[in-house]
């Protein structure tokens, strides 16, 4: 059984009873309408880790034995399954790769309910639904605690390139396991054997395949997280961004029949994922942390039928057959392209880099853009910087302050009053180990690339006075740039800035009046923070997903489209497609 250690005994076993339900005679029934009955002897493998999972399995008869494996052939009982249990954890939404491994430990017969009729299960059977969802997001929550069925990756804990993959696990939601070659002699020996340096890091994958220092792209196709196929059909609505806005696109989107792509060259969450908690979000009193927030909409999105391509680059956008009845493509950096009858522009904002020498030197070795729970790990008991103030460096001080010894807030103004959410303001007032230094800028960075950073130094500008401090963790969160680099050539109207102009009349081709999402380019929308005069608030974000879904019926409708339905059963008001 999957091990919950910070809970409280009363809080484990409720855990683990909505982890592995029973479900009763009648609940299996009302299954067996999305599946089919298969029959497996005893010893028969149903599934391996590192491969596309085949859906979910109940179990009718017998009994079902799941357990965890890594690359290093270490395998750990999980469970066993009986009559009304069921196998699977949020990879079968998709049917992408599994992180357990399963058996018939006896003699097997269970239903197979593939992932397309899982999704219209859950949709059809609400409160059923609601069970067996949960269920899954708890197995992957239980998956990443205990690292279950992900790659092992073999560094020194300084290494920059572990950072950097734990990074990118981390945001995607992806369980993995760290070993520390200095500690573990075996790991040494393989990391020497394979010619690394000190700085590098060695991936073992649940397939036994060996990487080292891979790619974010190179590491996701290992782990199965995107294909490698050519995708031929036609998009009702692709999608170029997974942060708040466009997952809200996706959910609304999907969940009212439409067949949905969504794009994200990174993670899932965009800025908001780098929010270590959002507390004026209607809804959550006690504030949701950014990444619970935009994970929790990656799984509904997923629920309905979205497809996600993540990491996915979208390098350019092919408007030359836009138009009524035409179509749009996308030119992936892989050589793909997608078609899709419209696009959603969701591709945010990247924090802007300030002109401090060495900067991008140590971009994942020192120097972060984003304040999760590893970074605050690897910050206790040390003293760390925060540069910029706005509500994002407000988050972050805050979180991180909470391990940290010390955290000194560099703001070019005099206060933080023009910049940040007063509810922040106070609560950096009332911590104590937080310290604002106004008129202030970084000035140097100071380490090697094996190291990393190891000092930094800054300036007051109103006393000239420079000091440097022997200081390892910079996060930098001032201003952000459009992610727009993509739409160079393709006729979409920028404002000044790089921003996504919608709404706009002018210099527009004849009978094109684009509705108030809508770019210079008919069927292309833009929303979210890459939109101009965007109120850059993750609900807002989300106001302008689900607005946009409106507009984007109303142009099937206009050009007589009919939604690409993948032939799961359709939920929502049906009169309000059109």
């Amino acid at each position: 059984m999957f091990a919950v250690p910070n809970d409280p005994p009363s809080e484990v076993a409720n855990r683990r009873d909505q982890m592995f339900p029973v479900l009763t005679d009648p609940e299996v029934t009302r299954i067996g309408g999305f599946g089919t009955v298969r029959r497996f002897e005893r010893g028969t493998r149903l599934f391996a880790t590192g491969e596309p999972g085949p859906g979910m399995f109940v179990v009718l008869q017998g009994a079902l034995a799941l357990s965890q494996r890594d690359g290093m052939g270490r395998v750990v009982p999980i469970v066993s399954l009986g009559r009304g249990q069921f196998s699977g954890e949020v990879a079968q939404l998709s049917g992408s790769y599994a992180l357990v491994d399963a058996y018939a430990e006896e003699d097997l017969e269970a239903i197979l309910v593939p992932p397309p009729q899982l999704r219209a299960l859950i949709i059809a059977e609400a409160d059923l639904g609601e069970r067996i969802v949960r269920a899954l997001i708890l197995r992957r929550v239980a998956l990443i605690e205990t690292g279950a069925g992900g790659p092992v990756l073999m560094a020194r804990s300084e290494s920059p390139e572990l950072q950097r993959l734990q990074n990118f696990l981390t945001r995607n939601a992806r369980p993995h396991q760290v070993v520390d070659v200095t500690q573990d002699g075996a790991a040494g020996a393989l990391l020497e054997h394979y010619g690394a340096a000190l700085a590098d890091a060695l991936v073992v994958c649940p397939d036994g395949s060996v990487l080292l220092n891979p790619t974010e792209d190179a590491l996701a196709r290992a782990l199965g997280m995107i294909d490698s196929v050519t995708h031929n059909e036609l998009f009702d609505v692709a999608v170029v961004g997974a942060g708040p806005a466009g997952l809200a696109t996706a959910v609304y989107a999907a969940s009212e029949g439409l067949h949905v792509v969504v794009l994200d060259c990174r993670a899932f969450g965009g800025q908001a994922g780098a929010s270590a908690r959002i507390e004026n979000y209607l809804g959550f009193p006690t504030g949701i942390s950014g990444q619970a927030l935009a994970g929790r909409a990656f799984v509904q999105a997923q629920k309905f039928g979205a497809e996600m391509m993540i990491p996915a680059q979208v390098a350019a956008l092919d408007c030359s057959k836009a138009g009524p009845g035409g179509e749009l493509s996308l030119q992936l950096a892989d050589g793909r392209r997608l078609r899709s009858k419209t696009v959603v522009i969701a591709s945010g904002a990247r924090y802007r880099r300030p002109a401090v020498p060495r900067l991008t030197e140590f971009e994942g070795r020192g120097v972060s853009y984003w304040a999760s729970a590893y970074e605050a790990k690897t910050c206790a008991h040390t003293e760390v910087v925060v540069v910029g103030g706005g509500n994002s460096a407000g988050q972050a001080a805050v979180f991180l302050a909470q391990q940290a010894t010390k955290v000194f807030v560099l703001i070019r103004g005099p206060s933080l009053a023009s910049s940040m959410s007063r509810y922040l303001i106070d609560r950096i007032d009332a911590t104590p180990n937080i310290e604002l230094r106004p008129h202030t800028e970084l000035t140097q960075l100071y380490g090697n690339p094996e190291e990393g950073l190891n000092a930094v130094s800054w300036r007051d500008k109103q006393t000239g006075l420079e000091e440097k401090r022997p200081i390892r963790h910079v996060f930098v969160f001032v201003g952000a740039d459009p992610e727009t680099e993509w739409l160079a050539g393709c006729g979409v109207a920028l404002d000044p800035h790089g921003f996504v102009l919608t709404g706009q009349t002018e210099g527009l081709a004849a009978g094109h009046v684009p509705a108030p999402l809508e770019s210079s380019v008919r069927g292309v929308f833009a929303i979210g923070d890459v939109r101009s005069g965007s109120v850059k608030r993750v609900g807002g974000a989300i106001g302008e997903g689900a607005a946009a879904v409106a507009l984007i019926h109303q142009h099937l409708a206009a050009d007589g489209a009919v939604p690409t339905l993948k032939g799961e059963k359709p939920v929502g008001d049906v009169s309000k497609r059109r």
